[in-house]
């Protein structure tokens, strides 16, 4: 089959399965992102990002991408950012959903944006708590510990917002005005999570040792660092099924079974029947870190 044009982008072999047989293929990957754009694009534009680029589809090797290179697209875009080692590269950020399918064609399947934007990456605007059960852990059990975070920044005077991981978790993104330092948001974020677990042990964890995990919620707070990132709302993630990491209002994560509880399909069905954005004021929301 020839390339097939999805939103101005040439997507090159279309109909190859890309979540394994019987399974969404590059072209209907593409147009789920050319459908879902516009509910991305908030989160991800203007953000330095790593990719999970997936050439042999999701059930080959898959391997992350922070350092732009030219054959990725013409509207991929990237910024000059300091390393750990005082060195500069070029990382890859985005200004639209031209960009976006580009890195689709290039065979990208997951979006992980900075908690910071392009023009000031040394002071974060994002905060994020991310909920993973161990093995065996009930969902209703999940949801709690999101609504405890919930509670808590509420009682800092930070309002909140939430959505599945696409896994078997959830995550609670805090918007703040920028300004603090990455180290003053980690460690936040990191009494926030110490606090959950004092005052409930049996059920969490905030240190990311497996072996001690057994039966316990991980509240992984240490992507709340420079250079980390999570995946961002509407992404793909590259496991089976095509589940999706999908931003959510408060009150639905109870009628959820479980945070990979959104596939492509419904999705893209979502995004159709949406009326507003489930993160409606996340933008213009002015908090400030305690």
């Amino acid at each position: 089959m020839a390339g097939l044009v999805v939103g101005g982008v040439t997507i090159t072999h279309p109909e190859r399965p890309v979540f394994g047989e019987g399974g969404p293929s590059k072209g209907e990957v593409a147009a789920y992102y050319d459908a879902v754009g516009h509910w991305m694009l908030p989160e991800l534009r203007q953000r330095p990002l790593s990719l999970v680029r997936c050439p042999q589809g999701a059930t080959g090797p898959c391997f992350f991408q922070k350092h732009h290179a030219d054959t990725l697209g013409e509207h991929v875009r990237s910024v000059t950012l300091e390393e750990k080692d005082g060195g500069a590269a070029e990382y890859i950020y985005v200004d639209d959903v031209r960009g976006v399918l580009e890195l689709v064609q290039m065979n990208t399947l997951e979006f992980h944006p900075w908690g910071s934007r392009v023009d000031d990456p040394d002071k974060p605007d994002r905060m994020i708590f991310d909920l993973d059960p161990a093995k065996g852990v009930e969902w209703k059990a999940v949801v709690a510990g999101a609504r405890m975070i919930r509670e808590r920044l509420a009682a800092a005077g930070l309002e909140s917002f939430v959505r599945t991981s696409g896994g078997k978790g959830l995550h609670v993104v805090v918007p703040i005005r920028r300004g603090p330092s990455w180290e003053k948001v980690k460690a936040f974020c990191e009494c926030v999570a110490d606090a959950l677990v004092a005052e409930k042990p049996a059920l969490y964890i905030a240190e990311a040792s497996k072996a001690k995990r057994e039966g316990l919620i991980f509240i992984d707070w240490l992507r709340n660092t420079r250079g980390a990132t999570s995946v961002t709302g509407w992404s793909l993630r590259a496991r089976p099924g095509a589940p999706v990491a999908m931003p959510l209002r408060w009150e639905e994560i109870a009628r959820l079974k479980t945070g990979g509880a959104f596939d492509m399909k419904k999705a893209m069905k979502r995004a159709k029947t949406l009326e507003a954005d489930p993160w409606e004021g996340i933008a213009t929301l002015k908090q400030s870190l305690p």
